[in-house]
């Protein structure tokens, strides 16, 4: 068979992105910070975009009512409709020499290792995108922050999504030398969860390198190094008990109450003097950087949810029409005047996407609110099953937009501050056609039934699930298991030889 060229029509249809699509894509999945450093580098490049001094009027905030039902709920007439997929090219015309983008949404505001014996620091405290220039030379030797290094194994510890939030609102809680202050009940009232959940979760933090964070006092801070190296005994235990007469010296007195000889008590001072009271103190500073949230949820008086964008964080740029008609009239060569059009199309482009990225953000954190109501009102329990293709099909975006929406983006709520990616949950179905059961509110009733059980009566997981089918949850043997695991629960058997044992 001869082999030959020749030549061939043939006709298709491909997806091609123009860069002005890349761009709105870009700044959809920028946070509000790394959203005003782009538009910082913009203004540098392009002579016809200005700063606004945001007198202009704000668009207006929505609210949502308060129901068990996210089907009857109704957002106020301000809703904006914008999709970023179909924007309007006269939307954004102005009878003004500027043209002024409203990308802003009223007003709002937020409240927003050592080896030395000095016991006397450990007082209480308080609690970039990769670009083209990117320069990874420079970043090799950054010092890591001991909020990094929570938060990466954080990742890797394997607990559900409610217990990282949880534990991610106690590594904001650390102090600049590693201790959790903040009493774990004001916690637990936020988050609408209770106390032993916190605490529990506590107990994982604690596990934690470096050995001593998260710790509540500096003897616990102690305590758990001593109990990471094997060395707790009730010897050490009772001095611990009695650090001022470690302070002090005073080693007749500490030797009596350790009930050890002079030998003893010395090497029992040579550990207390290997661990480190500031667990921190190895990393650098900024512990806990101040997260800005992108929107604001306020619950009204009459059970609304008032809904709006952080204007203060967002940019507000203009099109300074007078210059460009000036430059358009004394621009000689054809460079020139491509320079110029170029600019002008630019500024628009810049303008429409910033628009269009503040109105897809409100439109789904609306959609958010809306599915998730219950979490607002009751807590974690009330949590629903979600996922990017519910709120895609209900504000008529594709499931790549609503990723890029939640992504780096902070709801600042009642509750407090977290991610959007946080209100999506896998579901669990529900019998004879029922509501589906969200994953995260699986996980917490099956915790509660074991936190409730009698002593002579530990439930077993095929108990479990019996008791989950008669509340409607059609849920697998296995699943219980997993989902058990994950909250580092014991199996039925370890958890009644315990209960022996402790008897």
């Amino acid at each position: 068979m001869a082999i030959s060229q020749r030549l061939q029509m043939r006709q298709g249809q491909s997806l091609v992105m123009t860069p002005q699509l890349q761009q709105a894509i870009k700044l959809l999945q920028l946070s509000n910070i790394e959203l005003a450093e782009y538009v910082e580098a913009e203004i540098e490049k392009n002579p016809l975009i200005t700063k606004s001094d945001g007198s202009e009027d704000a668009m207006p905030k929505t609210e949502a009512s308060e129901s068990t039902s996210a089907s009857e709920l109704d957002l106020g007439a301000g809703e904006a409709q914008n999709n970023l997929d179909a924007p309007k090219e006269d939307a954004y015309e102005a009878d003004s020499p500027s043209e002024q983008i409203r990308s802003e949404a009223g007003s709002a505001s937020l409240s927003g290792p050592s080896s030395s014996m000095d016991w006397s620091g450990t007082g209480k405290g308080g609690g970039s995108s990769f670009g083209d220039d990117y320069d990874f030379e420079s970043n090799l030797c950054e010092e890591v922050t001991l909020r990094s290094h929570l938060e990466d194994q954080l990742k890797m510890s394997g607990i559900s999504s409610v217990d990282q939030f949880v534990a991610q609102r106690l590594i904001d809680e650390l102090d600049e030398v590693g201790y959790m202050r903040t009493d774990p009940t004001e916690i637990a009232q936020v988050l609408g969860t209770d106390v032993e959940h916190i605490e529990r979760v506590l107990g994982v933090c604690q596990g934690f390198e470096p050995t001593g964070v998260f710790a509540r006092s500096l003897e616990d801070c102690l305590i758990l190094q001593l109990k990471e190296k094997n060395r707790f005994d009730p010897a050490m235990g009772a001095m611990i008990e009695n650090l001022q007469l470690v302070a002090k010296g005073n080693l007749k007195a500490l030797a009596e109450v350790c009930g050890v000889d002079r030998e003893d008590l010395s090497e029992m001072l040579s550990e207390l003097r290997a661990l480190s009271p500031r667990p921190a103190a190895g990393y650098a500073g900024d512990a806990a950087p101040t997260v800005v949230p992108d929107v604001f949820v306020r619950e009204l008086a009459n059970g609304m949810f008032a809904v709006e964008l952080n204007s203060d964080t967002l940019p507000k740029v203009l099109l300074d029409r007078s210059y460009y008609a000036e430059v358009s009239n004394v621009t000689r060569t054809e460079d020139e005047k491509e320079f110029v059009s170029e600019c002008h199309a630019s500024a628009n482009w810049l303008i429409k996407s910033l628009d269009q990225r503040a109105r897809t953000i409100l439109k789904v954190s609306q959609e958010i609110i809306r599915q998730q109501d219950g979490f607002f009102v009751r807590g974690v329990q009330a949590l629903r099953p979600l996922n990017l293709k519910a709120v895609a099909d209900a504000v008529d975006m594709h499931e790549s937009t609503i990723s890029r929406v939640t992504s780096n983006k902070f709801m600042s709520t009642p509750r407090g501050v977290f991610e959007l990616k946080y209100f999506f949950s896998a579901s669990i179905p529900a019998l004879r056609g029922g509501e589906a059961h969200s994953a995260e509110a699986v996980r917490y009733r099956i915790k509660s039934m074991i936190d409730d059980e009698a002593p002579d009566a530990v439930l077993s997981d095929d108990q479990i699930v019996e008791r989950l089918r008669a509340h409607g949850i059609d849920i697998a043997r296995r699943t219980v298991a997993k989902y058990r695991e994950s909250l580092r629960i014991p199996s039925s058997v370890e958890r009644r030889r315990a209960l022996a044992r402790s008897a």
